[in-house]
């Protein structure tokens, strides 16, 4: 997908500059479309402007709605955020990640999402004109995120998602590393280290370990490295 069919709706916000602020979180991410449940007029549009910096371009191009439903209306998806879980509210959430690596991998139509009230969130109603529910964790005792930040974060995985090869390296697959387990028995076997039994546990073992580790090819060639000298060296001196 591309992040230009993605939406950011928010319900009647309050404070100006917070929506000024999302409008920067917006831009930092590649996505520009911002949709609001509210009266433009509402709005200081100087405390606006503050906050958003070099993103006022997306406030200057936000549209405006009498509800949820309309704001949404052209979308195949709706997002309704929230932290409170009950049976009005979604069922099961997804994780921002969850959401992202779902909606990006449509490679049409538009999707929203859809932030609540500063204070309130979304109400149950405002929810049940979504289709979908999403949660972002964060600690019990302070569980409520400043709508900028919350803006901020689900932006930030559907880049990510988007722009996945920023991710630096594409790990191993499991019968990749199966390859580099087996070469490290084998080298251990080499200089005795296995008597009658106990290959099995430890390939068990290094499975294990290395994937948790999520090997880049690199890293794999360069243990096989160091297991296979290891071995020659210990022949060599047998």
């Amino acid at each position: 997908m591309d992040l230009s069919n993605i939406c950011i709706v928010l319900s009647h916000p309050e404070e100006s500059r917070n929506v000024g602020a999302v409008c920067r979180a917006m831009a930092n991410n590649g996505i520009k479309t911002l949709r609001i449940v509210g009266k433009k007029e509402d709005f200081d549009e100087e405390r606006v402007r503050i906050l958003a910096i070099h993103a006022a371009y997306i406030w200057e191009n936000a549209e405006f709605f009498d509800s949820v439903s309309q704001a949404v209306s052209d979308c195949f998806c709706a997002a309704g955020t929230t932290r409170r879980k009950g049976k009005k509210r979604k069922g099961k959430l997804l994780l921002p990640e969850e959401f992202a690596s779902q909606i990006v991998q449509t490679s049409e139509g538009k999707a929203a999402i859809v932030f609540g009230n500063e204070r309130t969130g979304l109400t149950d109603e405002e929810l049940e004109e979504c289709t979908i529910g999403v949660t972002i964790p964060s600690d019990e005792n302070f569980a409520s995120l400043n709508l900028s930040h919350a803006v901020q974060i689900m932006c930030y995985h559907l880049f990510r998602e988007k722009n996945s090869e920023q991710k630096g390296y594409t790990p191993i697959s499991l019968s990749r590393l199966d390859k580099t387990v087996t070469t490290i028995a084998d080298d251990l076997q080499k200089i005795g280290f296995f008597s009658i039994t106990g290959r099995h546990d430890m390939e068990m073992f290094w499975r294990m370990i290395l994937s948790r580790a999520s090997l880049s090819e690199g890293e794999a060639k360069y243990i096989e490295k160091v297991f296979n000298k290891a071995a020659g060296l210990a022949k060599s001196k047998a």
